[in-house]
């Protein structure tokens, strides 16, 4: 893939600046993406694994990547909103992305809370083409909204996640239909523990199928 440089920044977001994280590509990029982080409250930053590995994953792809820290977390600016002030800045971050890589479709992922809070603007940003959410956490959140969201989505889930029962996300996806892809990692908690890499298969092999111009790309 050539060498790729990574760049801490400040982007501006609704409540004051967000520290944020971009793992850039050398040659133009088909794609570009953001992953959400998970629950502020509880210890969820950028640099969580589970984050860490979609980004690695995704990066390997080709793909320039970038991560951020919610309002309130690390160096963002602000405080923690329940969900309702995040969603501005997932979109301040998918506004920002936008205008670094003019006219790329966007990828927009996200574990636990972060899934929660991104597929929802996701499904609503046209610039979003593809959603990737891990651990989403049926039992806290609602879910409605996905029944109308016209974007394919991946749905990676552990199958003894604490946060959200297998068997009501296997019922979510079916009802949700073909543009759902569910891939459950047997044996794992909400945080996929020791299964990292088995989650960066699913993400490479969800985006190589749903866009053949990857296929060629070297992972590594």
């Amino acid at each position: 893939m050539g060498k790729s440089y990574h760049q801490s920044l400040f982007l501006q977001g609704p409540a004051g600046r967000l520290e944020a994280l971009l793992w850039t590509v050398p040659e133009p990029a088909p794609l570009a993406a953001v992953v959400c982080h998970p629950h502020p409250l509880y210890g969820g930053t950028m640099h969580n694994k589970v984050v860490f590995h979609v980004a690695r994953a995704l990066h390997e792809l080709g793909l320039p990547v970038l991560r951020f820290n919610f309002r309130g977390v690390g160096l963002s600016e602000g405080t923690h909103d329940d969900g309702r002030g995040e969603q501005d800045d997932v979109r301040a971050a998918l506004d920002w992305l936008a205008a670094e890589q003019p006219g790329r479709p966007l990828v927009l992922a996200g574990f636990s809370f972060g899934a929660a809070v991104g597929l929802r603007v996701g499904c609503s940003d046209p610039r979003v083409v593809d959603l990737i959410g891990l651990g989403l956490p049926v039992m806290h959140v609602e879910t409605d909204f996905l029944r109308t969201c016209p974007r394919p989505l991946l749905l990676i889930h552990g199958a003894q996640d604490q946060f959200g029962p297998v068997e009501r996300v296997r019922a979510l996806a079916a009802e949700l239909g073909p543009q759902v892809q569910l891939v459950v990692v047997e044996g794992v908690d909400h945080f996929f523990t020791g299964r990292l890499e088995e989650v960066e298969r699913a993400v490479d092999g969800w985006m190589r199928q749903r866009h053949p111009e990857l296929a060629a790309v070297r992972t590594g």
